[in-house]
């Protein structure tokens, strides 16, 4: 039996009792509430109604005024009149102010399949207002992405020729020394700025993902282990993890990220204390209907919810918490990419998020993940960094942006390779014509002008296919570009990078080359 809240404006119990009965009879459970006054109205309003039925002439109120408060309430709930009085020019005139259908008290045999019809088009007025809502937030999102993604990519490239010329100053002064220290700072600097723009990259869905499946709850465990001193003993952290949990298909690096954004947010929405509760579970989405997300996609998905029992927000917090830079927290306090962090990498897995807050009753943050196929991997070690060491080899640099390619050079240079710079991938193929049985790895960057690198290494392949090459990138920045990467298996590493991450990605190619030869 389905739910009807009905709001009476009518003086009449028994006319009002009448159309209950018709209305039960019609297969509905009927709430309702009766009132005859513009008092008893505005408190009534106050509470959610399916359809409004009200009289159009009351003893000290007329339906007209009824209907006039309710539409400048902003309420766009069915408002139908049911009289004895009406006429035709009243009706249309009532019409004109937002009524969706009048009937007499004489013929209710029309009052059933009006309400339906009204129900009917409400839920279709609503499909499309949420429609249109998400839409309008997924192209504000969309343009904040595109300016936050190249104002990171080119960032990127003046963060990390700072950062390469830091590392090589910092190696050529003394120990100890305040210049030696002054490098430090710079690279520290340096360091907090590449943060921040691999959160705009986060946001802008510009990074390089290398999603696996994943076991969610392991890294839960781990990353709230890690999280716990930092969370403090107000907070009670509670766990409660599905046995049975599907893998998630997603970047192991990413989902920690999430979990550790949500957690750190929702520590500072309790600065007394609280519970904070981190639940898995698996999710199959059949279907969109109301009660979904307003980003569901039908589908099997890994749940993760970060629920807190802080104060809540407001809908008007609410409508903006994703975008970069916005912050309920004081100055100094956060940078407001948090929560934009954890948007952008859930949406680049071909996920979602929702979020329900009610101010008093705390938040819930519910991220679904693409449920992967076959056993959960075991997260991978992280290597550990190679020692700067005396190395050999012809390494051929293609990159655009000066700056980088001048640091990249001395780096490579001071441990030991010999390195050959070109400005693009044109000249880099030039380049490579001329002297590829000498060179022994390309190092390129992703977008250059003309040529970019892919297309470059391409044309190189064509030349020499044995000659290793490691990918570098400010940012995802084409799809295609970052596919056919992922697609031959090459290396790929992200800007702004430092000396030991670059040392570490260049001996690995040129290991794995040797390894090759070797076998054959």
């Amino acid at each position: 039996m389905d739910q009807l809240r009905v709001l009476f404006v009518e003086d009449s119990v028994d006319d009002c009792t009448l159309q209950i009965r018709l209305l039960v009879r019609a297969g509905y459970e009927v709430i309702h509430e009766r009132v005859e006054d513009q008092m008893h109205l505005e408190a009534a309003l106050e509470k959610p109604w399916n359809i409004i039925i009200s009289d159009f002439s009351l003893p000290h109120y007329s339906g007209m005024a009824a209907l006039q408060l309710v539409r400048d309430r902003g309420i766009d709930t069915p408002f139908i009149f049911v009289s004895g009085t009406i006429g035709e020019e009243t009706a249309v005139s009532a019409l004109k102010i937002g009524a969706q259908d009048y009937l007499m008290k004489t013929n209710l045999s029309r009052l059933v399949p009006s309400i339906q019809r009204e129900l009917r088009e409400a839920e279709d007025k609503k499909q499309r207002k949420r429609m249109e809502t998400q839409i309008h937030q997924l192209q504000r999102f969309e343009a904040i992405g595109r300016l936050a993604g190249g104002v990171a990519h080119d960032f990127n490239n003046v963060v990390g020729a700072i950062m390469g010329w830091a590392e090589i100053g910092h190696g050529e002064t003394e120990e100890g020394s305040r210049l030696r220290e002054r490098f430090d700072k710079i690279r520290v600097q340096a360091q907090r700025a590449a943060a921040l723009t691999a959160q705009l990259l986060a946001f802008a869905r510009r990074q390089i993902l290398q999603p696996t499946n994943t076991d969610l709850n392991a890294l839960v465990r781990e990353e709230i282990g890690l999280l716990r001193n930092v969370i403090g003993e107000k907070i009670d952290v509670q766990c409660d993890l599905l046995p049975d949990l599907w893998p998630a298909f997603a970047d192991a690096a990413q989902v920690e990220q999430v979990v550790m954004n949500l957690s750190l947010n929702a520590r500072d929405a309790m600065p007394s204390g609280g519970v904070l509760t981190l639940q898995t579970t698996n999710v199959e989405i059949k279907r969109v209907d109301e009660s979904s997300s307003a980003w569901a996609v039908p589908g099997s998905y890994v749940l993760l919810c970060v629920r807190d029992s802080g104060p809540g927000m407001e809908p008007a917090v609410l409508e903006h918490i994703f975008e970069p830079f916005f912050t309920t927290k004081g100055v100094g306090k956060g940078t407001g990419l948090g929560l934009a962090t954890v948007y952008g990498i859930v949406k680049q897995h071909k996920g979602f998020i929702d979020v329900e807050s009610t101010p008093g009753q705390g938040t819930t943050f519910r991220v679904y993940w693409p449920m992967g196929e076959g056993k959960a991997q075991a997260p991978e070690k992280e290597l550990e960094p190679v020692k700067t060491q005396v190395a050999s080899g012809r390494i051929l640099i293609a990159e655009d942006n000066e700056g980088l390619r001048e640091a990249a050079k001395e780096i490579l240079e001071a441990l030991g390779y010999t390195v050959i710079l070109a400005k693009d991938g044109s000249e880099a193929i030039e380049i490579f014509q001329k002297r590829h049985e000498e060179i022994d790895l390309l190092f390129m960057d992703v977008v250059m002008p003309g040529l970019n690198g892919p297309e470059a290494y391409d044309r190189m392949a064509v030349i020499n296919s044995q000659v290793p090459v490691v990918f570098t990138t400010g940012y995802a920045s084409e799809s295609n570009l970052v596919h056919t990467i992922a697609s031959g298996k090459f290396p790929i590493l992200q800007k702004p990078y430092g000396t030991r991450t670059l040392a570490a990605k260049i001996k690995e190619a040129l290991d794995s080359r040797q390894k090759l030869v070797a076998s054959r």
